[in-house]
């Protein structure tokens, strides 16, 4: 660790300068604690069915030992490949408590990018939705997936899984044929379960327990080893951070998807850890069902990120929805604008708290105080136990103010990358994890994220960073939302293009560049505007500005 660390001295009253890993060996250890301390409370509720913290537990056991009864081992890998459903939580915490490593898999992903996570993770045992069973069967040939367990949206909702079912498959026929063999139903797996039991195996902090594919925004996807000790430092960091404002029982409203890092360690591990009832949307992109569910149960804390806070803000229902028990909203996965945080402090009166990670650090590395003292436009202070460093071209620790490559120390940094020695040693180095993100830090201790390193657009050698263009675009009142990319020039080498998605069909050409004349320095100012109906987002709507700029290629 770095001597100095700034931020210590502006933490929030009660937050520690570091947390203690070894209160637990092993995440089973700690879900065992969760289970039987808040055993008689709602744990996971989806589409107004809940399950206790002790039905979990007994739920999660029967599917650990079915696992081990269809012969597999531990360290072996089970893809899970559903949203955000009951099913989630008890298929995860069985898996582990058969010590298999869990290989956390996006449902949208199209057979190609299917293919190329479970040969490259070497899976052999699947949980998937049946809506997603075609894709899985034109290339299970290329597999060693020799365990497939299929289950249906309503599955584990009751009498009403029944209408749930009817709906999906019969009037909105959104389940593509498909004639997988020798597959097992999640129901019947978990009868099963009860006839076996689970065998003894070893684990330690050092554990591989889930293999996190990088989203591949900046090329191939790659599986962060995360072991743990990295989930435990996670889950104990953010819950120093959060605890002491989540009471027992709190509702935690998650529409991120569980499989995804953010809401795997922030909703459902650090959630737990405070004995918080989980209420979970399968589609976050159906906003009345988000809204539904604030309506619905007295939400404290609520995680979602840019795209969602916004889509939220502009639809006619939210703003009735009632937010007086509304604590905590934290960002994450994309930069929060300025502009989309202060509306959601308007109409929510609760203030949007901005946190940053990736996958490689389990995710949370920084996140702004919950207490009142946010700033706004920064990406908050480094978590307990975590030290960040500005690391400039040059080579040099760049002093306050400096911009440079943002480095994280941390015992939430993963062990590496599975089967790739060679991308490890580019991203972790002399110990720290280098993220390729461009950042600065003020003289308190927040940080600041600028952009990333291969988003930035080179501007007749002035840097331009997008994330700034679409921060002062969020701001202007006939524009949804924007992307900007660089696209190459002959004077200047290359000239900012936006994409611009109307909130007003009036809005014209004109009209955008006469507003960013005023708003930004010449170099910055959008040379060619395109107006698009939408943008393309990745799995958890964060926008794809690489999509946009491969377009422009082919």
């Amino acid at each position: 660790m770095a001597e100095e660390r700034p931020w210590i001295k502006n933490y929030p009253s009660g937050v520690p300068a570091n947390i203690d890993p070894n209160q637990y060996n092993t995440i089973n250890e700690f879900a065992a604690d969760c289970f039987k301390k808040y055993k008689n409370q709602k744990a996971f509720e989806c589409m107004g069915k809940a399950i206790t913290y002790g039905e979990l537990d007994k739920m999660s056991t029967n599917f650990g030992a079915y696992l081990h009864s269809r012969g597999l081992e531990p360290g072996d890998k089970i893809a899970l490949m559903m949203p955000n459903l009951l099913q989630f939580p008890i298929a995860f915490f069985g898996a582990l408590k058969a010590g298999l490593i869990v290989v956390n898999t996006n449902p949208l992903y199209t057979a190609r990018e299917m293919k190329h996570q479970f040969t490259d993770s070497k899976v052999s045992a699947i949980v998937i939705v049946e809506n997603f069973a075609s894709n899985l069967e034109k290339i299970i040939g290329d597999t060693n997936i020799k365990t497939i367990i299929t289950t249906t949206i309503g599955e584990m909702l009751g009498m009403k899984g029944h209408i749930v079912n009817f709906v999906v498959k019969s009037v909105k026929k959104m389940v593509p044929k498909f004639e997988l063999q020798n597959t097992v139903k999640f129901k019947d797996a978990l009868s099963q379960g009860k006839k076996f039991v689970i065998k003894d195996f070893n684990s330690d902090h050092d554990t591989v327990i889930l293999h996190q594919y990088t989203g591949g925004t900046t090329g191939v996807s790659k599986g962060a080893m995360l072991t743990n000790k990295n989930m435990i430092a996670n889950m104990l960091q953010i819950k120093a951070w959060l605890g002491e404002h989540v009471p027992e029982g709190a509702v935690s409203l998650s529409p991120l998807p569980l499989y995804h890092i953010f809401a795997c360690t922030v909703n459902c591990l650090s959630m737990m850890a405070c004995g918080a009832h989980n209420v979970l949307v399968t589609n976050a992109r159906d906003l009345p069902s988000v809204i539904k569910e604030f309506k619905n149960h007295d939400v404290a804390l609520f995680t979602g990120l840019n795209t969602l806070f916004n889509a939220l803000l502009n639809h006619k229902d939210f703003a009735s929805a009632g937010f007086e028990h509304l604590k905590i909203t934290v960002g994450g996965g994309m930069a929060v604008q300025t502009a989309v945080a202060e509306k959601w402090e308007k109409v929510t009166g609760c203030r949007l708290s901005e946190g940053y990670g990736m996958t490689e650090s389990s995710p949370v590395v920084t996140i702004n105080p919950i207490d009142g003292t946010a700033r706004l436009g920064t990406i908050g202070m480094p978590v307990s136990s975590t030290d960040v460093r500005i690391l400039g071209e040059d080579g040099t620790v760049q002093p306050v103010g400096g911009i440079g490559e943002i480095q994280v120390q941390g015992p939430q940094v993963m062990k590496g990358y599975y089967n790739r020695p060679d991308e490890t040693v580019k991203t972790i180095v002399d110990g720290w994890l280098c993220t390729g993100d461009i950042g600065s830090m003020d003289e308190d201790g927040f940080f600041r994220i600028v952009d990333r390193k291969k988003d930035m657009i080179l501007v007749s050698g002035f840097n331009v960073y997008p994330n700034e263009i679409e921060g002062i675009l969020a701001a202007h009142p006939k524009i949804l939302e924007s992307a900007a990319i660089g696209i190459p020039d002959e004077k200047s080498g290359e000239v900012v293009k936006i994409f611009v998605v109307k909130k007003d069909k009036s809005l014209t050409e004109d009209e955008i560049k006469a507003y960013c004349r005023e708003n930004m320095t010449g170099y910055k100012i959008p040379k060619v505007i395109e107006f698009r109906d939408e943008l393309p987002k990745s799995n958890v709507g964060k926008i794809l500005r690489r999509e946009l700029r491969d377009e422009k290629k082919s």
